[in-house]
């Protein structure tokens, strides 16, 4: 049984999978709380549900790719055994974690997208980084910038670690603070292979709440 706000199918925003329609699996519940966080409705509530009936729900939407997000998905033990289900019937699976904690719990063959916390968040004595030991090259790490000071403490962070020689490196804007074409700037300005990581559900659905769908 997983604590789950809500499970939907849309246009994937950022990412690996921007752009495909994808199911979404969003859990309930985070250990952190970032000043800046755009779903701060799934931090609390939540309802419980069986891994059959999330199966379901997924089967239904008859997508290829599934998210599964929070909240933190990390901190409920039964997302590992949904990654496993979803992977073994052949969905292309996708588990975006804030990088506070092991991403080695997931199964094989899971993308993953590992947050690493800016200062702006208020958060970033959370990261876990005993997780750059474990990504690969199918995994993204991404990094939420608000300033100028977020740009550059994530750039020395990307250089320190090499993490653009061990996975894809996304740097997305705050949305609504930090104007697109300025982050844009600036990576093209670094000379780095950065992707420009941009929310297109909030692109596209700009007058919906929370612009998810």
């Amino acid at each position: 049984i997983m604590l789950i706000s809500e499970i939907y199918k849309s246009i994937n925003g950022e990412g690996r999978f921007a752009g495909f329609p994808t199911s979404i699996v969003r859990v309930a519940g985070c250990n952190l709380n970032c000043s800046w966080c755009d779903t701060t409705y799934a931090l609390t509530g939540g309802e419980r549900l069986p891994l059959d009936e999330i199966m379901s729900k997924i089967r239904e939407f008859n997508t290829s790719r599934v998210l599964i997000t929070g909240g933190e998905p990390l901190l409920q033990e039964e997302t590992g055994e949904l990654a496993r289900r979803l992977l073994e019937i052949g969905y292309h699976t996708l588990v975006e974690t804030n990088g506070s904690l092991p991403i080695d719990a997931l199964p094989e063959g899971v993308f993953r997208c590992v947050d690493i916390k800016t200062p702006s968040s208020g958060e970033s004595g959370k990261n876990l980084l005993e997780n750059i030991d474990y990504l690969l090259h199918t995994d993204d790490v991404k990094f939420v910038i608000a300033d100028r000071d977020d740009f550059n403490w994530s750039i020395n962070f990307t250089r320190r670690f090499n993490l653009i020689s061990r996975c894809d490196v996304l740097f997305s804007p705050v949305w609504g603070r930090l104007p697109l074409d300025t982050l844009a700037r600036w990576i093209l300005d670094s000379g780095m292979d950065i992707r420009l990581n941009l929310q297109l559900h909030k692109l596209i659905w700009k007058d919906r709440e929370e612009g998810r769908k």
